[in-house]
């Protein structure tokens, strides 16, 4: 298993490097640079001779080459820069709001998880009855719900029902869990109820499909309980899929919460990367941006290690 670990570690260099590369190349082929946009939008005007200082604090000035190689370099001794804004390094921001962001995205997974496979494997047991058709019911309703329009709902229903103030600040979980879920619970449903939906879908076919397997009718022929069946026999290959979705899906809410980030004014990385985007801050920008790439290919390499845990005949030597 760890020979196993290593190579898809390693498999995974080259593809951070084509990543780091696009990122690179994406942010300068937009027209400007940092100082000509604060020109723009900060109410006063730069000379020439100050425009040029910025960019030889900044490093812009330099050959592109050049200064590809030098972030990438520090990326390798974990220096990721400073943001132009801010003054201060996106390592020291990544710290502070990341557990936010990924503390949302583990919440989501997890509620979807709760709310699909439970879904999906009810409709598969009692296919084409009433219980059935709810399921699905429920499931396409929730995979065609704005999530705008739930995240408005979900403002107003915790605000002016249950009296809810989120904090200001991200407080950790285990400081004080009520202020903590004030703050996440909202962001992480939007973000799992649609994925959700997206789970029981996929987990009613894959239990649909294992169910008409020769090894269960084989099981049930030699009179093995129903439930022993369906949790033993039938769900350790029909998660299979989940595990696949749930390993996208993970490096895309890292990634994606962007919009809810905003809506809900929670302070995560994707509140950064907005801020960053809005004032041309490339160092924070491409260092954000990377940082998502390599949590999706992370956790797409944590489901594959996963999958040894649930199918047996996959398990790598």
């Amino acid at each position: 298993m760890l020979k196993y670990i290593l190579r898809r570690l390693l498999l995974g260099v080259p593809v951070l490097i084509g990543i780091s590369i696009l990122i690179f190349a994406a942010i300068r082929i937009i027209p400007g640079d940092p100082t000509a946009i604060q020109n723009d939008a900060g109410g006063y005007v730069f000379t020439q001779e100050q425009r040029d200082r910025l960019r030889e604090q900044m490093g812009i000035d330099r050959p592109l080459t050049e200064q590809y190689l030098e972030w990438v370099g520090d990326i390798v001794t974990g220096d990721l820069g400073s943001s132009f804004i801010a003054d201060t390094p996106v390592t020291e921001i990544v710290g502070n709001r990341g557990p936010v962001s990924a503390q949302i995205a583990i919440m989501a997974i997890l509620l979807a998880w709760l709310i699909g496979i439970p879904l999906g494997i009810f409709g598969a047991v009692r296919q084409n009855q009433t219980s059935d058709y709810a399921s699905r019911f429920v499931a396409v309703f929730l995979l065609a719900v704005p999530g705008f329009w739930m995240g408005l709902l979900i403002i107003l229903f915790t605000v002016l029902v249950l009296g809810w103030r989120p904090p200001l600040v991200y407080v950790h979980l285990w400081s004080d869990p009520i202020e903590n879920l004030q703050m996440t619970l909202g962001p992480a449903f939007v973000m799992g109820v649609g994925l959700g939906a997206v789970f029981a879908r996929i987990t009613r076919s894959s239990v649909l499909d294992v169910l008409s397997s020769d090894f269960v009718r084989t099981a049930q022929a030699k009179g093995l309980n129903s439930r022993n069946v369906l949790v033993v026999h039938v769900l350790r290959n029909a998660l299979l899929p989940v595990l696949t979705i749930s390993g996208l899906a993970l490096g895309g809410l890292i990634g994606g919460a962007v919009a809810v980030e905003r809506a809900f004014s929670v302070p995560g990385l994707g509140l950064s990367l907005v801020e960053g985007i809005q004032s041309a801050d490339w160092t924070l920008i491409q260092s954000l941006v990377f940082l998502y790439a390599l949590s999706f290919i992370l956790a797409n390499i944590l489901i594959d290690i996963a999958y040894g845990f649930v199918d047996p005949r996959i398990r790598v030597a």
